[in-house]
């Protein structure tokens, strides 16, 4: 792929301590962006900052420390980004997660569910008007050929009935995915675009929170036909800063590759309820709080 220059622009890239968000942080530096990293951890986080900064030969790497399963720590990153940076040209929603058995977030919610969709969901919609002021802007969504084994499920959304781990990551996966074509369509008219990905099978730490024999398995998946990291960063660079892509807007890609997504995803009705159900989930957590239960 040919490299673009990024001076001048600001990217900010979540999950990226590690994997593929770590490539993408890294070559998006080399190209000269100020690049904000956000990471869960902040030893994991600082250690892949140095290593950027090294790599890439640019200083201006920054890192904000957030666990995006919490929406309140998604409202405090992007209120500490804003008050760091007045442009946003790149936003990269990267961080996801996988769990075998259920976990539940400190919000009450699923946490597949929360991480790799409610929070790009919110993130990007905080993040909606320092976009439209550096625009033309860019968001791109790291979604998952998993979407294609995935259904929305709105009578159990947080897996409270049934739960397995395929299930709930198939559907983070396709509302990501909704998420983006329903954004887009919000969008037309604007220069700012929004896109979604599959970045390939990788061989990573993805897996670490399955356990038992879904962690052997997943493993040896991604040894026998996953891409290493490099590659697997490629589609997501492309949409991030290829000029060919710069006026395409919802749309789902794959080795650098406009395709199609599943045929559910296309579902109009489905993205407008998921995206009243997801508002009304991050009103009802925030009402929640303020008023403490007795």
């Amino acid at each position: 792929m040919v490299k673009t220059t990024m001076q001048g622009k600001v990217c900010l890239v979540t999950g990226c301590s590690s994997g593929i968000g770590k490539v993408t942080a890294r070559e998006l530096a080399t190209m000269g962006a100020t690049v904000v990293m956000v990471c869960r951890n902040r030893s994991k986080g600082e250690a892949a900052q140095a290593e950027i900064k090294k790599a890439s030969g640019n200083a201006q790497v920054d890192l904000l420390v957030a666990d995006l399963s919490e929406l309140s720590q998604v409202r405090r990153v992007a209120n500490e980004f804003k008050q760091r940076y007045t442009q946003l040209h790149v936003l990269v929603n990267n961080a996801g997660g996988i769990h075998s058995e259920r976990k539940v977030t400190t919000d009450g919610l699923e946490f597949t569910f929360a991480t790799n969709y409610l929070a790009p969901f919110l993130l990007t919609q905080l993040l909606l008007d320092v976009l439209k002021a550096s625009a033309p802007a860019r968001i791109v969504n790291v979604s998952s050929l998993a979407h294609t084994q995935g259904k929305v499920d709105f009578a159990d959304l947080q897996g409270t009935q049934r739960y397995s781990f395929g299930k709930a990551y198939g559907q983070s996966k396709l509302a990501q995915i909704y998420f983006t074509y329903e954004l887009a369509s919000r969008l037309e008219g604007t220069t700012i675009t929004v896109n979604a990905l599959h970045p390939g099978v990788i061989a990573s730490n993805f897996n670490d929170g399955l356990k038992g024999i879904a962690h052997v398995i997943g493993g040896a998946i991604y040894c026998v036909v996953g891409k290493n990291v490099e590659r697997g960063a490629q589609t997501t660079l492309y949409l991030a800063t290829s000029p060919a892509v710069e006026k395409v807007s919802g749309k789902y890609f794959s080795n650098c590759k406009q395709t199609q997504s599943s045929r559910l995803s296309y579902d109009v009705a489905i993205r407008q309820q998921l995206w009243k159900i997801s508002e009304a989930l991050i009103h009802q957590n925030e009402l929640r709080k303020l008023i403490p239960e007795k």
